[in-house]
This record gives structure tokens, C-alpha cells and sequence, in this order.
């Protein structure tokens, strides 16, 4: 990969579903630089667009200045903007017969069986994206139970609308979604759901899909503990043999609502370059995510990157706001600093202030497996045990559902020593004023 390396990236071109190392390159940013993105909302549309092959729509891979295998790159988040008016999202009901082992990987038509067919869109509705060549409905997704919601000028609170409007905003989907140019998709908002209309919602929006290339080729959506167990003895294309063939995934398919403007996500590099890539923003989300899929948006969003040399982790650590950190994981204050040494004098111990707070992801089929997965990966990053990392957990942290069935943040305030021997203490003090 011998790409110019510019100082600034702009981003406008995605994948058809894709993550991995034979992906298309966007470019090469500089250690130290600044990328920008523009996306397309991700899930419900590529969802509903048979031609691709993940259930996301997100940018071509990005190449970081100096980032081997073994490095990591740390992505600070400057800015998330909205550039969608609407979106329609709500919990799916899979087609029979639009696909093979998996809704949203493997489709091929109804009808005439064509894989990953051509389609067109013929009006509005759950009938509206047709196989090119037959005519059939060729989407394998419908709801079932689906809302669409508006959202102000300013994108802090939204409102779910009725049958009416809903039909008025299917019939210009692509202008109030605010589909890029290059995107694919069929928009969501051609399905017109309109369930319990009148509901408002405040919106914070963050990032649901942003991390680096795997090793392998992967649907950009299975990218993740959880939904990558889908991929495992898959007969299609992208399926794994085993479980061990899963941990080359990178996680960047979180769904972790604090990745918001502001924080700053500290990512494995399993690719010589890094293979940054961005996607699938959303509005708003409660933890959990429950519905299985959110209020997918177009937006813009600007990052700035630095290499960390020879951290050598499995998966993201996140810096979180200190807003979105629980209260017991907050940095100390100077009059919390000085009750405790005052407490340490009194009973004879020296008291360890310098602490800095971080979360780290895991993943898994399930919330034990992504917790277990989370200690696994402290133990490395620390190299503390187990025992050492629960306790530390319980008694300034905590454990925080990203995404049902199987990603967590793992929260706890770690010396700053251990960080600065990991290279990152500079990160924490910067990101928490240390």
C-alpha cells in the first residue's frame, strides 16, 4: 500500500458491506492528523438493499502513518453532526426465503433466486424494493414494529410521527434521509412505519459502527463478538470454522452510545495501516439497544488519529466524556484526593491518587461471555488477574451493557503508572484533565 500522506482525509466512499484487508484504500492520513467522514445511515437501509453483503454501510478503510501490527491508533472525536430530518427504525421480522443462513449477509431473491440481486424501488411501503430482473419482493427484512421519527433543526429531541406523515416523508426518502452521494442504500424511510405516533425522544448522537480492519474479510456488521457468532460454521462466503477464528475480529461494530463527540477510542491495528473505517451513526440509542436497531442518520463527523506504538491489545478501549463515565469511576477531586490521604494517615497506608479512569469493550455470544471477554482483555492491557481486575471494577467501576446480546464497557479508575508504562497515560490525563 503506497499511498500519498496528506495531513487531512476527507472521506465520502464506502463499502458494500465489507470490512478487510482487500478493501479499496481511501488514502493515508499522517500520524497526528485529521480525517473527516461523511455517512449514510447504516442497518435499516443496507439492510433492506439486497445487493449488500453486511448489514452496514460504512467508509472505505483508512491508512494511519506508521501503524504496524501490534500498534494502535487512538481516534479522538471532534465533532458529530446529523444530517438526516427523519428516519424510520423499530425491532425487524426476516422474509422467508430472501436469503440462506443469514438475513443480512447471504440474500438472493424469492423468486427467481438471484444472490445478492439488482433492485429497484416501485413506490412506498414494505413492498417497495424489487428484484431488477423479476419484479419480486427481493428485501429480506420488514418490521415488526417500526416508528419514524423527526428530529428538530438542532437534533436534540426528535418525535415519532403517524401514518400520514410518515407516507409524505417516504415519498422523498432519499432528500430527508440525506443520503451521500455515493451511497447504495435504499433508504429506510421508504417503508413508512408508523407506530406510536406523538413520542418524544431527547437525542445525543454518537457512532454505532468505527474501528480498524480486521484481518479477514468480514460482513462490516458481525465485526463484533456477538453478532460475528453468526458467521461461525456460516456456509456462505464469510463463514468462520470455529470460535478461535473470531477473535481476528476488531470490534469495531459496538453500538456503545458514550463513542460520542468528545470521547476518544483507542483501536487495535491487525493491518499494517490500521484500515480505519466509519459508520452507522445514530441519533440517539438507549443502552442496550434493545430494539436491536436505533434511529439510523447521515451525518459528518471529524477525528483526529495518533499511532500508539507496540500497545499490542485485542480490541477498543474507550475515553469516554467524563459526563457518560459512572459516578465511582469519575477522576478524583483535589477534596477527594485529600479525605483520602487524611484516611491513609490514620490508618498507616499510603494512598494511590493518581488514577486515571478507562473502559474497556468486550465482546461475546452473550453479556457474561462479553464480560469475561472485557477481564480478559484488561488482564492483558494491565497485567493484573482476574481476581485483581473484578475487585478494582467492583470497588471504583463497573459493568455497562453496550449492546444486547453481547458487548459491555468494563469501567475502573487504574494507576496512572501502569498507563504510562502502556503508553496511554498521556491520553487519559489530556482526555480527564489530569
Amino acid at each position: 500500500m503506497s499511498q500519498q500522506v496528506v495531513s487531512e482525509l476527507n472521506v465520502d466512499e464506502y463499502t458494500l458491506g465489507l470490512v478487510g484487508p482487500d478493501q479499496e484504500w481511501a488514502g493515508t492520513v499522517a500520524d497526528g492528523g485529521t480525517v473527516r467522514t461523511h455517512t449514510p445511515p447504516a442497518c435499516w437501509g443496507p439492510m433492506i438493499t439486497p445487493e449488500f453483503r453486511g448489514g452496514h454501510e460504512v467508509t472505505k478503510p483508512i491508512a494511519v502513518e506508521g501503524a504496524e501490527v501490534g500498534d494502535a491508533i487512538a481516534i479522538t472525536i471532534r465533532d458529530v453532526e446529523v444530517t438526516s430530518v427523519a428516519t424510520s427504525t423499530g425491532s425487524m421480522a426476516e422474509r422467508e426465503g430472501a436469503f440462506g443462513d443469514d438475513p443480512f449477509v447471504d440474500h438472493k431473491c424469492p423468486e427467481c433466486g438471484a444472490e445478492w440481486p439488482e433492485s429497484v424501488v416501485e413506490g412506498t411501503g414494505e413492498e417497495s424494493v424489487r428484484c431488477a430482473e423479476c419484479g419480486a419482493n427481493a428485501s429480506s427484512f420488514a418490521f415488526e414494529y417500526g416508528i419514524t421519527a423527526v428530529f428538530d433543526e438542532d437534533h436534540e429531541v426528535g418525535i415519532t410521527v403517524d401514518r400520514e406523515a410518515a407516507h409524505g416523508l417516504a415519498e422523498r426518502a432519499e432528500e430527508a434521509s440525506a443520503l451521500p452521494e455515493n451511497s447504495r442504500q435504499h433508504p429506510i424511510l421508504l417503508y413508512e412505519p408508523s407506530e406510536m405516533p406523538g413520542t418524544l425522544a431527547h437525542l445525543r448522537p454518537f457512532i454505532g459502527n468505527i474501528g480498524t480492519t480486521p484481518p479477514i474479510e468480514m460482513p462490516d456488521s458481525h465485526n463484533a463478538g456477538d453478532f460475528g457468532q453468526f458467521l461461525v460454521g456460516a456456509s456462505h462466503d464469510w463463514g468462520l470454522e470455529d470460535e478461535a477464528e473470531l477473535d481476528q475480529r476488531t470490534d469495531g461494530h459496538m453500538d456503545v452510545n458514550a463513542v460520542r463527540e468528545g470521547a476518544v477510542l483507542i483501536c487495535p491495528v491487525k493491518v499494517d495501516g490500521g484500515g480505519l473505517y466509519v459508520g452507522d451513526m445514530h441519533a440517539n440509542q438507549g443502552d442496550g439497544e434493545l430494539a436491536l436497531h436505533t434511529t439510523d442518520v447521515s451525518g459528518r463527523a471529524e477525528f483526529g488519529v495518533e499511532v500508539v506504538k507496540g500497545l499490542d491489545i485485542d480490541g477498543p478501549v474507550l475515553l469516554p466524556n467524563e459526563a457518560d463515565l459512572p459516578h465511582i469511576s469519575k477522576p478524583y477531586t483535589d477534596d477527594e484526593i485529600e479525605r483520602g490521604r487524611k484516611l491513609g494517615a490514620e490508618y498507616g497506608v499510603d494512598v494511590e491518587t493518581d488514577m486515571g479512569p478507562i473502559q474497556i469493550i468486550g465482546s461475546g455470544a452473550t453479556i457474561n461471555d462479553a464480560t469475561e471477554n472485557a477481564y480478559a482483555r484488561a488482564e492483558t492491557l494491565l497485567g493484573m488477574s482476574e481476581g485483581e481486575i473484578r475487585t478494582r471494577c467492583t470497588f471504583t467501576g463497573g459493568v455497562e451493557v453496550g449492546r444486547l446480546p453481547g458487548v459491555v464497557q468494563l469501567t475502573m479508575l487504574a494507576p496512572m503508572d501502569v498507563l504510562e508504562d502502556r503508553g496511554i497515560a498521556h491520553l487519559v490525563r489530556d482526555q480527564y484533565g489530569l
